[in-house]
């Protein structure tokens, strides 16, 4: 096996690697099968477009004549985008982790030709440095113990797939109010008091954590639960990780002030952060949250989304080879720009002075990170008008500048994750747009994410870029997907929009929950395996549960089940919704915390409202009932009251509708009708 064939491929991540002199392969059967004919070990590597210390490893190591030779001589090298495919990606993780190495990326594993792990690490520098051996002495070692210790690596590879694939405990009982109600307190413990977000550095948004926190505020009071994630909300809006020229959030702090970010700009963060930001200027009517929400999907709009509505992956945090590069300011460019009063204005509100606040990490040189974490007050109006032209003669001297790189792939999951998200909060800021710019990127997905099978089957895709599909579907991808459908369905009336949303978006939901079950839902266990049933290139179908910063399948379709229930009145669902929540709950009991997202859709399980909207002259209630809290309704909006599902509870009273009618229900009861937008109002309060 000689060259490198990564030219040959659609990932951004994979191409940023086809000019080295490493032989990269691509995962597939075939690589594993030479492996297995020339009885050499692989070398795995995986990334993904936007990681830096990815892009620090290539540059000293993949990309060094010398370093390659080695590599290319001892091992069959594979590279994988770790967003492409992240059942690889999740399946060699648990490995490394299960020989006692922390996490994280690159990671580097070596295999034997049959892809069993024996070994492995993350970053490893070309000469020995920061604790860490030289990556040509690690090759060498390697192979070495391969060739002469086979009964080690057998030993080694056996007690990880042991450990991998151990039973599926289905002791415990079942999940109970009480115990989210216990929790609550508890987790109020993990939070930083001072700067928001959970104790410590680094800090990610960790959004399944502080939903959590934000639903106890409905059960238990809006002090102290729903005050912390505003105050969360508030740090990170007014911090480093916010980019306060361009809109968006960076995909971690390095600190614990959320000054420093990962500068990396991540579409599934910033899906879920946008709803959560959402729900905070609904509670409390601040316009902090209302300008973060619409500069972050202005930024959507602007940059991330592909010319026939796609939204793309990620940002880069490097550009010009530095981390950073394109967001920070030393104090001489911003005179340039502003002049000397100006900036001095500027600089008390964006925490910018001469000495800079962070030593970049090229040169060590100091330099400014626009921030507001300094300030005593927000500016005032006054002061606000004269520093937004300043902002914006920034953003376009910025805007000249080397853009970071942009990770242009289109991924089912994480449109679907941003979909759902823009519908939601449209609905808070009654933004038709927002619904306008969710639809086109659902089309987009639906009409080009999709491939036929040997069966002849049409199913879901998990990615796309450049004609190239990566097929099939993940678990998250249908999971997604699904409650993307069913949110457009929810908002198909919306007034002003009823000719663009006319596809049937409850019928798509319908078919990617069956897909599930059809291609995902362990028999054995009844959890969700991420890898397809006919995925035949994984050496095992793992089925995590816990959440991590991308959103876990599980949560994800459960809350599209239990949605799915309310809106087609078919009890099967809530059966499949209730038998899911039977099948995670040993797990969840290992960590509840771990499983914030699960506990959440169990929430919704047992205090979900569904609101049924009736009546020709019904506009008002239903658009009462959209801007009603997304996160604990369901909407189902009818144009005649006999379109009730038989078995509804609402179906008794429904020849009550008259003109305009909504039912409020929740626990298998429904409330008497109400005929005006203030008395269905308060019927949702109570």
């Amino acid at each position: 096996m000689s060259g490198n064939e990564l030219s040959k491929a659609a990932s951004p991540y994979l191409l940023q690697h086809a000019h080295n002199p490493v032989h990269w392969r691509m995962w597939s059967q075939e690589t594993l099968k030479a492996a297995q004919e020339q009885n050499k070990p692989i070398l795995l590597s995986v990334g993904y477009a936007a990681c830096h210390w990815c892009h620090v490893m290539a540059h000293e190591s993949f990309e060094d004549p010398e370093t390659a030779a080695v590599m290319n001589a001892l091992f069959v090298n594979i590279k994988v985008d770790r967003e492409e495919r992240p059942d690889i990606d999740h399946i060699y993780m648990q490995s490394l982790q299960a020989f006692g190495e922390r996490g994280g990326w690159p990671l580097t594993m070596f295999l034997t030709p049959q892809g069993e792990p024996f070994w492995g690490g993350t970053y490893f520098p070309k000469v020995e440095q920061y604790g860490r051996p030289a990556f040509v002495t690690v090759l060498r070692t390697v192979e070495d113990a391969f060739r002469k210790t086979p009964d080690r690596i057998a030993t080694n590879t056996k007690a990880v797939r042991d450990g991998l694939s151990k039973a599926h405990t289905k002791e415990g009982g079942p999940l109970t109010m009480e115990q989210l109600n216990n929790l609550a307190p508890q987790m109020l413990n993990f939070v930083d008091q001072v700067d928001g977000g959970l104790r410590g550095a680094p800090k990610f948004p960790n959004t399944p954590i502080f939903e959590f926190l934000w639903r106890a505020g409905s059960r238990l009071g809006k002090s102290p639960y729903r005050d912390i994630v505003r105050h969360t909300l508030d740090r990170m809006s007014e911090g480093g990780i916010y980019d306060h020229l361009g809109g968006g959030f960076a995909r971690y702090s390095t600190d614990e002030r959320w000054l420093v970010p990962h500068f990396e700009k991540m579409l599934y963060d910033n899906a879920q952060l946008l709803e959560l930001i959402a729900l905070a200027w609904r509670e409390f009517n601040d316009d902090l949250f209302k300008t973060r929400a619409y500069e972050t999907v202005g930024w959507l709009a602007r940059e991330m989304t592909g010319s026939e509505g796609g939204f793309c992956s990620a940002q880069d945090a490097d550009s010009e080879g530095e981390e950073g590069k394109y967001y920070v300011w030393t104090w001489d460019e911003l005179v340039s720009i502003l002049g000397l009063e100006d900036t001095v204005f500027f600089g008390k509100f964006y925490n910018a002075a001469r000495i800079g606040n962070w030593a970049e990490e090229k040169h060590g040189k100091m330099v400014t990170i626009l921030n507001r974490l300094e300030i005593k007050a927000r500016p005032t109006e006054e002061e606000e008008a004269r520093l937004a032209p300043m902002r914006q003669k920034l953003f376009d001297v910025r805007d000249k500048r080397v853009h970071p790189g942009l990770d242009d792939k289109i991924m089912a999951d994480w449109n679907g994750l941003m979909i759902s998200s823009l519908v939601n909060a449209a609905t808070i800021f009654n933004e038709p747009d927002w619904i306008k710019l969710a639809a086109k990127a659902y089309s987009f997905i639906v009409s080009t994410l999709h491939f036929t099978d040997g069966m002849g089957k049409k199913r879901l895709a998990h990615a796309w870029r450049d004609g190239v599909l990566v097929t099939p579907a993940m678990a998250l991808d249908h999971a997604a997907m699904t409650r993307a459908a069913l949110a457009l369905h929810e908002v198909r009336h919306f007034p002003g929009l009823e000719s663009i949303l006319t596809r049937d978006y409850l019928a798509d939901a319908i078919d990617w929950a069956e897909a599930m079950y059809s291609y995902h839902v362990d028999p054995e266990t009844g959890l969700l395996a991420m890898a397809a049933s006919d995925q035949s290139d994984v050496i095992m179908r793992l089925a995590p549960t816990s959440d991590d910063a991308i959103p876990n399948a599980h949560p994800v379709f459960l809350t599209a089940l239990i949605r799915l229930a309310g809106l087609t009145g078919d009890d099967k669902w809530l059966k499949r919704a209730d038998d899911l929540f039977t099948a995670v709950t040993p797990s969840v009991r290992t960590s509840f915390v771990g499983h914030s997202g699960i506990l959440n859709a169990f929430d919704l399980r047992l205090r979900v409202k569904e609101i049924v909207t009736a009546g020709p002259k019904r506009e008002p209630l239903y658009e009462a009932a959209l801007a009603s809290p997304f996160f604990e309704r369901i909407v189902m909006d009818l144009d005649k009251p006999d379109e009730l599902p038989d078995g509804h509870p609402a179906k008794a009273q429904a020849d009550k509708a008259g003109d305009a009618a909504a039912f409020v229900c929740s626990g298998g009861a429904c409330s008497l009708p109400v005929h005006d937008v203030a008395a269905l109002e308060a019927s949702l309060a109570g």
